[in-house]
């Protein structure tokens, strides 16, 4: 799975920057894309990046900060006017639901497909099927606003088909036993074990994408032991006191938080308007100084989990 920041501003977008969003491409695993968090211009950003409206599964919100959600709008709206249209779940803070119907509403706009919403007012799972569960809890902003743990789950042993081939076993009738592990004797006397022709139990991927927040325990226990964290950064660690009085983290927080949770990897983001791209060396290098395996994420760069 592919993870693309579409925007990694806080507050406000720059000349480098575009507000909060990323897309979570699970085309590879079968289902659609998975956006997190909608800042203005996030549909632009898509058309940049040739990304399809029309794929959109599930819409995550974070919290209903302006620029995490003013360019939901005129994501729903436009998915309108597009062929081949598919059900789109919308999860996100109690409250998205009065937003969309009154912008709806004012704005004489209009749906013609099934949206699903999904309001958030305490820790709970928000997605699960087959393949992925999604967990979902509150951390500590001045507003409501939650992270996300994506959980893909272990892929079981299958058996080896090809191996059966080549030590010439015809499994016929007994396919059906193989497949739930059992032993089995074939017509010529030969003891076939299932274990001896299973594939490998693939273990599924981890991430975490966290909303705004100070430092809290909700973010450690979302992102234990995952192969990514996406963590904000707002501010560099000088101005700590500036960050935690308005809710947010500073890149030394993060890289903390990273080491805390023992998470393989983090991914900086929504970074003040104050630095520019050539600061990004700068604030990296704070996180390292805690957590090695940091990066920081720019619009449109992409990261495969």
């Amino acid at each position: 799975m592919n993870l693309t920041f579409l925007g990694t501003s806080a507050g406000s977008p720059t000349a480098q920057r575009n507000v909060s969003s990323m897309l979570l491409d699970l085309r590879q695993e079968q289902h659609g894309l998975w956006l997190f968090d909608c800042g203005e211009s996030t549909q632009m950003q898509m058309q940049k990046a040739k990304f399809s409206l029309a794929k959109l599964e599930v819409i995550f919100l974070t919290h209903l900060h302006g620029d995490h959600l003013f360019g939901l709008p005129g994501v729903l709206t436009t998915r309108s006017l597009m062929q081949n249209q598919s059900p789109l779940t919308l999860i996100a803070p109690k409250g998205i639901k009065q937003f969309i119907e009154t912008v709806i509403e004012i704005s004489y706009s209009w749906l013609t497909y099934s949206l699903n919403i999904i309001e958030l007012e305490q820790d709970r799972t928000v997605f699960e099927d087959e393949r992925f569960r999604v967990e979902a809890k509150l951390l500590k902003h001045r507003v409501p606003c939650f992270g996300y743990r994506i959980i893909e789950k272990d892929l079981l042993a299958q058996l080896d088909i090809d191996k059966l081939k080549q030590d010439n076993i015809q499994v016929g009738s007994y396919y059906n036993d193989l497949k739930k592990g059992k032993t089995i004797t074939l017509d010529d006397g030969r003891i076939i074990r299932a274990v001896d022709y299973q594939t490998k139990i693939k273990k599924g991927k981890k991430l975490a994408i966290l909303g705004d927040t100070i430092p809290c325990q909700a973010s450690i226990t979302l992102a234990s032991d995952v192969d990514l964290l996406v963590h904000e950064a707002t501010q560099e660690n000088a101005l700590e006191d500036k960050a935690i009085e308005r809710g947010h983290s500073t890149t030394v927080h993060a890289a903390t938080i990273a080491k805390q949770a023992n998470a393989k990897r983090l991914i900086m983001t929504h970074i003040s308007p104050r630095y520019s791209l050539d600061d990004n060396n700068k604030l990296v290098n704070e996180a390292r100084s805690v957590f090695a395996n940091t990066e920081i994420a720019t619009d449109f760069s992409t990261f495969t989990i």
